[in-house]
């Protein structure tokens, strides 16, 4: 599931997240969200969450809900 939609993004859940150091290459990182830092619905490039190791990224694939 792709993680341009707030909605679909909550704490807890496993995600890979092109970090802002990444972006380039597009690297991904996969963790459990922590936060969710977007305040709007829904983003182009992907929500931007922290994870629960400090880690800061837009999501760019749901794993599991």
């Amino acid at each position: 599931m792709q993680g341009q939609n707030r909605s679909n993004i909550r704490p807890g859940i496993e995600v890979d997240i092109v970090l802002k150091k990444d972006q380039a290459t597009g690297k991904l990182t996969r963790g459990i969200v922590k936060d969710i830092l977007t305040k709007s619905p829904n983003h182009p490039h992907g929500i931007k969450v922290r994870l629960q190791d400090g880690q800061v990224g837009r999501v760019k694939e749901i794993m599991r809900t």
